[in-house]
């Protein structure tokens, strides 16, 4: 083995023992590295209209100002306006519940009995769910009962809460304010032979990760306002519920308008709507895929490549079982970057001599064996089989 294969691979070993180093700390202090990195989120999002306000003129600290304020006020109307509305919605369908089971039972089960020659009814007991629910939903007490009861248990409690409420805007300000300074600080420690590798797919996994949460959170948010005011125009009850629900899960293609219609028609037909009133229903979400389709994801997503659905639900999950509610956080971040690496390591593999890339490749092409790799003028286009 040489002297330069040597150091090669103990560099190697090296970036391994830093990676599974960091991965300990994180695991370690997961506990408090939830406000930093919520922040850094908020911080990352809000960037980018810093970096157009200062294109327009203004100085930095201006810009961050700005765009602090901006995602200050949003935040807040959302927690005043939103929460509560939710929570509401949420009662009156504890309430409605009942409803839903006594149509089960009186109209859906008898009907499936009669249409398959089955016999449900014994075994199946939409009451003993609804008062489950209930029990569950009245020993909760609702979401604000339960965060207030949670806080008044302990002063120490109390206090630590409103430190994580309060550091979250302080850090979020600072972040914003010293992006770029970090960002270049984290460059140049990088290791100069591999710093413009490096830096590549850092660009590439900010895109990637760009598309995603820029883009398809907003056609998200847009597809639940859709959905909520169609169906409180049509009149089903809990419109708003189900078209913050099925906006909420359209990241997955197609799962939002199965999910927000499902649960729509169901909610129509309880509420005994004639069928002009259940074409409504259907015609809201048609309405609302034709313009994620053809307006909203072309315009606010782009062609570039985003996360895959798929990706998207394993990481949440497996960052949520694995680090709590900071692997929620870090799991899309994660997930792009290690989508970027795979790429970069399936194009470094396609071009490599374990691939075979060096060498002529013989393709069958009718009765013919052709070299896909050689020149089409050339006077042995193939060989006869």
């Amino acid at each position: 083995m040489t002297d330069n294969t040597w150091l090669s691979d103990q560099r190697r070993w090296r970036w391994l023992a830093l990676l599974v180093l960091v991965g300990g700390l994180i695991w370690l202090l997961s506990p408090i590295l939830t406000p930093f990195v919520l922040s850094a989120l908020l911080a990352w999002l809000g960037n980018p209209l810093v970096l157009r306000l200062e294109k327009a003129g203004r100085s930095r600290n201006t810009a961050v100002i700005i765009v602090f304020v901006l995602m200050s006020l949003i935040l807040a109307l959302t927690l005043i306006l939103l929460i509560p509305l939710l929570e509401g919605q949420i009662r009156e369908l504890i309430l409605w519940l009942p409803r839903l089971a006594e149509w089960t039972t009186g109209t859906v089960i008898p009907w499936i009995e009669t249409r398959f020659n089955v016999s449900l009814q014994q075994y199946f007991d939409p009451m003993a769910i609804v008062n489950l629910i209930k029990k569950h939903w009245q020993q909760a007490g609702g979401v604000a009962a339960t965060v207030l009861g949670g806080i008044s248990k302990s002063g120490l409690a109390i206090l630590g809460w409103v430190a994580t409420i309060s550091l979250i805007p302080v850090v979020t300000y600072y972040f914003l304010r010293d992006w770029q300074s970090m960002l270049d600080r984290l460059q140049a420690l990088i290791p100069r032979p591999v710093e413009p590798t490096f830096m590549k797919l850092a660009r590439e996994s900010d895109a990637v990760l760009g598309n995603f949460m820029r883009g398809q959170i907003s056609v998200m948010l847009v597809l639940g306002m859709i959905y909520a005011l169609g169906l409180w125009l049509v009149g089903v009850e809990f419109g708003f519920l189900i078209g913050f629900i099925a906006g909420l899960v359209s990241f997955v293609p197609y799962l939002g308008a199965f999910v927000g219609i499902s649960a729509a028609l169901i909610a129509a037909l309880v509420q005994g709507m004639d069928p002009m009133h259940l074409g409504l229903v259907v015609a809201v979400f048609v309405v609302g895929q034709t313009l994620e389709s053809f307006i909203l994801t072309p315009w606010l997503v782009g062609d570039s490549i985003g996360l895959h659905p798929v990706a998207v639900i394993f990481s949440i999950m497996a960052g949520g079982q694995l680090f709590g509610f900071l692997g929620v956080l870090l799991a899309l971040p994660v997930t792009a970057v290690v989508m970027v690496l795979l790429r970069y390591a399936h194009e470094q593999y396609t071009g490599s001599n374990l691939y075979g890339a060096d060498k002529p490749v013989i393709v069958a092409a009718g009765n013919k064996i052709v070299m896909p790799n050689s020149n089409p003028e050339n006077s042995n286009p193939g060989i006869d089989v």
